[in-house]
């Protein structure tokens, strides 16, 4: 099982007052002062194994008993739910006094603290589209705030990676794959009848994670997805009470997942060397670390304004324009519906659309783009699906000199959000009717999502390639 210092420290404190023992008293017995016996049982510090095996035998215990992962009271159970809400951003912005859970606070003061704030924060599963979208954008803003950077997580990550046996370089092997999972508490199990809508299957009770065989999941896709689910116990995440709690904590396990894959310490060597070659790119820590071109590119932007100074932009879109993901802290201008980006339609100049024609589509499209707020430079990758997904990542002009890709002499200006620059009014388009995939428009509209509006720019070029005339039944032979 996954070691939790706070559980632990809890433990510690319940099994010292039972034997009538101050810190001074167990510390004498092993060898090691008081202040150090109070880091550990406040959850600061992590004790090695023969500590652990020193203070049982003090205590007159077995180490099992101070490594279960059950609180040794009601009191403690409540005081790791006060930690966790404490650590919740929304918690944190309502700007309160701490409220320290010293021996004078009763559990029911405690109690009803983490009530009200769940209370206040609830939503089921049943979130508006708005909800979800508001939540999207607070999600968005709360990792803008921390530069996608994850400290707790990037933490989290190295320790699981040392565990295994990883030094960080190169591309994560099965076997230190294995031994994070076994670590954890889990056991993987590849079958052929994982439902395709998941990424995982967990059997909490038995500790088996049900992943696709190689012939339905990459391999790839499978590291992704079982650390993803290993991301769940590791980090702490409870159901989550709202959308919010949703969106953040599938960031986090995604982050985490990232993170393992491509590790802080041997990313950060890669890029700096690269900075200092100006030769930085996405492909190179796709390729060192063997995984997808979206991680690479997220990684980097995790790590680029941290340890490179470079603030940065990623786009997730699709042939259309519409964002999937997207993240920024370059100032780009992103449109934005209640704040979120997703699911709002890409200016037709920006790198992200100009890429599907453009001569270097199966390579990397460089561009630079003017716009209202700056010049930013940007490189996108078309997935190589049937119907590729654009993968872009772009920084400000000044930047663009640290990056392969810079001498590009492609260019375009964006006047968005003037619908003058790429958008035609529907008012000048002729009486024409277009007719909807049926099935696909069924669908959007009964999951509970507005569909699009038809890009009306696209269907004046359509009608220009095409001059309108009177069909006769030769169109139909």
């Amino acid at each position: 099982m996954s070691f939790e210092p706070a559980v632990f420290g809890h433990l510690l404190r319940h099994h010292r007052k039972e034997r009538g023992l101050t810190l001074d008293a167990l510390g004498a017995l092993i060898g090691r002062p008081a202040p150090y016996l109070s880091l550990l049982e406040n959850g600061k510090r992590e004790p090695k194994l023969s500590q652990i095996e020193a203070l049982a035998d003090a205590l007159g215990i077995s180490t099992s008993e101070l490594l279960t992962h059950e609180p040794p009271n009601r009191r403690a159970e409540l005081e790791l739910e006060l930690d966790r809400i404490k650590a919740d951003p929304r918690f944190q912005a309502l700007g309160l006094v701490e409220l320290k859970p010293t021996a004078r606070v009763p559990d029911e003061a405690i109690s009803h603290v983490i009530a009200l704030f769940e209370m206040a924060t609830r939503g089921g599963e049943h979130e508006t589209v708005e909800g979800v979208r508001r939540a999207t954008a607070e999600v968005s803003s709360w990792l803008t705030e921390q530069d996608g950077y994850l400290a707790a997580v990037e933490q989290t990550a190295a320790r699981l990676l040392a565990a295994s046996g990883h030094d960080g370089q190169g591309a994560l092997t099965s076997r230190h794959l294995n031994a994070i999972v076994t670590y954890v508490g889990y056991t993987v199990n590849a079958v052929d009848d994982v439902p395709t809508h998941v990424r995982s299957i967990v059997d909490e009770d038995t500790g088996v994670i049900y992943v696709g065989q190689r012939n339905s999941l990459r391999t790839r896709q499978a590291r992704k997805a079982i650390l993803q689910t290993v991301a769940a116990r590791v980090l702490g995440h409870a159901r989550p009470g709202s959308a919010f709690d949703r969106q953040r904590q599938r960031l986090e396990e995604a982050y985490f997942a990232a993170a393992v894959l491509v590790p802080e310490r041997a990313a950060v060597s890669v890029l700096t060397a690269a900075k200092k070659a100006r030769d930085v790119s996405i492909e190179d820590i796709k390729e060192q670390f063997y995984v997808s071109y979206e991680m690479a590119a997220q990684r980097f932007t995790n790590l680029a304004t941290r340890h490179l100074d470079i603030p940065a932009h990623f786009i997730h879109s699709d042939r259309d324009g519409v964002i999937w993901k997207a993240y920024r802290n370059d100032g780009f201008p992103l449109p934005t519906a209640a704040g979120a980006a997703e699911g709002q339609r890409l200016c037709r100049h920006f790198g992200a659309r100009t890429a599907y024609a453009s001569p270097d589509r199966f390579d990397i499209h460089y561009q630079f783009t003017d716009t209202p707020v700056g010049s930013f430079w940007s490189a996108t990758h078309l997935t190589p699906e049937a119907d590729p997904r654009a993968l872009t990542t772009g920084v400000r002009y000044s930047d663009a000199r640290w990056f392969r890709g810079r001498r590009t002499s492609h260019q375009e200006s964006s006047q968005c959000p003037d619908d003058r620059c790429c958008r035609v009014p529907a008012g000048s388009i002729p009486h024409i009717r277009v007719g909807h995939r049926q099935q696909e428009h069924l669908v959007t509209v009964l999951s509970g999502d507005a569909p699009l509006p038809i890009d009306t720019a696209e269907l004046v070029e359509f009608l220009a390639r095409h001059p309108r005339r009177v069909g006769t039944s030769e169109d139909l032979e």
